[in-house]
């Protein structure tokens, strides 16, 4: 059965709509942006020992004033610690096609990720070069 005219004008806007917010939708994480950041990581170790260094100082000189900052420190090294990475994903949905297309160009052949190496069959087979 044929949709009637409202019915069409609503399918068509709502898929103006997902196409819209399709770059949004697409955003994966991608190695590069779950890549651990390695100096937060050890400024925050370093942040939390001295932090709990001070808290054990305060409780053992019944000191209130220290163990409270020393906890402050150790808290303030766990946040810190926790950061993620500076994020490397693209903002849209052409960027990201235009990164593909560099990453897939300026890499070696035996220095690509497994996953790259099948994005890239992938989009040769897609393209209809294999």
């Amino acid at each position: 059965m044929p949709l009637s005219e409202h019915e069409q004008r609503l399918l068509d806007e709502m898929e103006r709509g997902l196409y819209g917010r399709e770059a949004d939708v697409v955003q994966a994480p991608t190695s590069e942006s779950l890549r651990p950041n390695y100096r937060a990581i050890v400024v925050g170790v370093l942040l939390a020992a001295v932090g709990l260094a001070a808290l054990v100082t305060g409780v053992m000189t019944h000191l209130v004033i220290i163990g409270v900052v020393g906890f402050a420190v150790m808290f303030t090294g766990a946040l810190v610690a926790a950061r993620p990475a500076p994020s490397l994903v693209p903002d849209s949905l052409s960027d990201i096609s235009t990164a593909r297309a560099k990453s897939s160009k300026g890499k070696a052949k035996g220095s690509s990720t497994f996953m790259q190496r099948m994005e890239s069959r992938w989009d040769d087979r897609q393209d209809g070069r294999l």
